[in-house]
């Protein structure tokens, strides 16, 4: 075994690396940029290497940089983690030409699988069902029209580098796929440098379901069971599952077997993932992923094995711990994605200060790489945490979640807490099963449900503003010239009358007006018909703790200006308290320009200054956190002045692209 190990990565993944490590006695490097000079992963290392600006392609996926990294702290092997260059078969070979153990595949493997189509070809060789579908070399726009109509409608266009949903696209009429194959292929090309596509059939509701593989460098393979991924938003992963619910066991021996020849296929070597799409009792190949996967944990839990200590001692030339007749699965596991971004404006990615930051993890297994008081930032994935449950029974592992999201608090930033307990409380997923189309076709419930804050909410919405209040004044008061003045007393005295409070809490189109009056010992607040009597109130580390009608309560909250971000008995809260004076002043116009809906970076401008554009139009193109967002013009119109050119970082709130006034177009 090799003594020293740099991971080349950063987050939870980094840190998950490392304990593993560590506990085996390795020594541990981690590298970090810019951004992450204070993150976990630098400060649970055993030495820590800066390697770049906090952009990724000037750090965590510049190849060079990290090698010299790695001769520099004299580092035996390489973990590349997941994600930036785990799958970059350059890498590995740079790896190999330096000198150094590279913890993954061979970089022939990862070539024969990178590829969409050349995998596809493969694996039908090796005898893997597929897809009816075009996964060949001619890419001519007229043949691959001719191929579409010979595999049917629907389907879907893939790029063949792609991943993450980029470059994809469902087409469902032949009208349609002169337009679709045209839009897939500029993804691709903008996204992985290559344009070229494949075609094959779309599954209407298809499960999610991929197999974990393991091979080593003596000939050995096994597989470590299945994991269900089907609850997606935008062709990405939110919840995970092993075992997989619903599935017969022929068809977990069947899938589990067709994995295993994939994996041989290519002289795996390493942790894998084959990918799978499932519907009405059959399962096609979809891709092989060549690395650890995020989800890995629940494959851990089931089975009892750590995959980091498999990866680190398969790369170092041992043979498998295990052959496949020793592996049992046991109970269930299910791991939930917390991500910092807002499933209400279509899973835009949040950044900022995680200014409160706790997760329940009793009887629960909490993956991250921050603690409350770091910040997310733009140039990285937006997940902040996993949250792994393992049970004897699936409902049991569903049960302890919900009651790991009931007692966590995000706070900084927006986030999808809320939302993944609307999944899990679902009946279609508690039942099992559920398809990849899931999330989408009940957004409204799932994403953008219209709730009413409760009496007890407002009402602890309103004692947090006054503690938060109390607490200010009590800072000025203690950098106060004359700290004793009557002017920054905290108990709310007025003179010749008896002082109440009157809050309007905006809520989208709502407003939920609250009032407080003393009352012994505390105050007595009526919101509506509703009346409750608070007492012993405090506020205490961002949690407003009130004892209301005799109910002890307590809810984080922030306050921002205006916003006010409360969390409550599992539920999210981001409330506004208008300041009037504040808002007089505020200009109109705001279908006369174009705003970053959030920090980014703008990567194509799509218009110039004085062109004539109609409503609709895409103007800008940002991207944020592995996302991208296309800002339309407002209304029709001539674009008077652009401020901010391709390759800026712009701020959430800056105006990019002003119009002409209507009387001037």
């Amino acid at each position: 075994m090799f003594q020293s190990l740099l991971i080349a990565n950063r987050g939870e993944i980094a840190c998950r690396i490392i304990q593993t490590a560590q506990r085996m006695g390795l020594r541990s490097i981690a590298v970090f940029s810019d951004a992450d000079e204070s993150a976990q992963h630098v400060q649970m290392a055993d030495e820590a290497l800066h390697i770049g600006a906090a952009p990724a392609r000037e750090s965590y996926l510049n190849i060079s940089v990290i090698i010299a990294a790695a001769k520099r702290a004299g580092a035996d092997a390489i973990h590349p983690g997941y994600g930036f260059l785990s799958e970059n078969a350059a890498f590995a070979e740079a790896c190999a030409e330096a000198g150094i153990i590279f913890v993954g595949p061979t970089a022939s493997a990862m070539r024969a699988m990178g590829s969409k189509g050349s995998a596809k070809a493969l694996m039908e060789k090796a005898g893997v069902p597929l897809l009816p579908g075009y996964h060949g070399a001619e890419q001519d726009a007229d043949f691959l029209a001719g191929e579409a109509q010979r595999i049917g409608f629907p389907l879907v266009i893939k790029a063949v580098a792609g991943g993450g949903g980029r470059g994809m696209r469902v087409v469902r009429a032949a009208g349609d796929f002169a337009d679709a194959l045209r839009a897939a292929r500029q993804e691709g090309a903008s996204a992985f440098g290559d344009d070229r596509v494949l075609i094959e059939r779309y599954l209407e509701r298809p499960r999610h379901i991929e197999v974990q593989v393991f091979g080593d460098s003596h000939g050995h393979a096994v597989h470590l069971f299945e994991r269900d991924c089907s609850a997606q938003r935008r062709h990405q992963k939110v919840i995970e599952e092993a075992p997989a619910p619903g599935i017969s066991a022929e068809m977990r021996d069947a899938i589990g077997a067709a994995a295993v020849a994939a994996a041989k296929a290519v002289q795996y070597q390493g942790a894998g993932t084959v990918e799978f799409i499932a519907q009405d009792g059959g399962f096609y190949f979809l891709e092989m992923n060549t690395r650890l996967q995020v989800e890995h944990p629940v494959t851990e839990a089931i089975t009892g094995f750590d995959l980091v200590e498999w990866q680190l001692r398969v790369a170092a030339g041992e043979v498998l711990p295990v052959r496949q007749e020793d592996i049992r699965a046991q109970g269930h596991a299910m791991e939930l994605r917390l991500y910092a971004e807002d499933p209400a404006r279509d899973f835009a990615p949040s950044i900022g200060a995680l200014q409160v930051f706790r997760l329940a993890d009793q009887g629960l297994r909490i993956d991250s790489g921050f603690v409350a008081g770091d910040r997310i930032s733009i140039h990285y994935d937006a997940m902040v945490a996993k949250m792994i449950a393992h049970a004897p029974s699936r409902a049991e592992a569903i049960a302890r979640l919900r009651a790991g999201l009931a007692n966590s608090d995000i706070i900084g930033v927006a986030h999808n807490l809320d939302m993944l307990d609307r999944i899990l409380a679902h009946p279609d997923f508690a039942a099992g099963g559920i398809d990849t189309g899931f999330i989408g076709r009940n957004a409204g419930t799932l994403l953008t449900p219209k709730l009413k804050p409760s009496a007890q909410t407002l009402a602890l919405a309103a004692l947090g503003v006054l503690a938060l209040e109390e607490e200010a004044a009590r800072a000025q008061a203690a950098n106060s010239a004359d700290p004793h003045s009557p002017w920054h007393a905290t108990d709310h005295w007025w003179v010749n009358t008896r002082p109440s409070r009157v809050f309007e809490f905006h809520l989208e189109d709502a407003v939920h007006a609250i009032t407080l009056s003393p009352a012994t010992d505390g105050w007595r607040i009526t919101s509506g018909a509703a009346e409750i009597i608070a007492r012993h109130t405090k506020l205490e580390a961002g949690r407003i703790h009130a004892l209301l009608d005799g109910k002890r309560l307590s809810a984080s909250i922030l306050r921002a200006n205006e916003a006010i971000s409360l969390r409550h008995a599992g539920q999210s809260w981001r409330l506004r308290l208008p300041d009037p004076i504040a808002r007089a002043g505020e200009e109109e116009g705001g279908d006369d320009r174009v705003v970053a809906p959030l920090p980014g970076q703008v990567t194509q401008l799509m218009a110039s200054e004085g062109q004539e554009v109609a409503h609709g139009d895409v103007l800008v193109v940002l991207e944020a956190m592995k996302t991208v967002f296309r800002l339309t013009a407002p209304r029709a119109g001539r674009i008077e002045t652009i401020s901010c050119r391709v390759g800026e970082a712009v701020r959430e709130g800056q105006i990019l692209i002003q119009f002409a006034a209507t009387g001037t177009d």
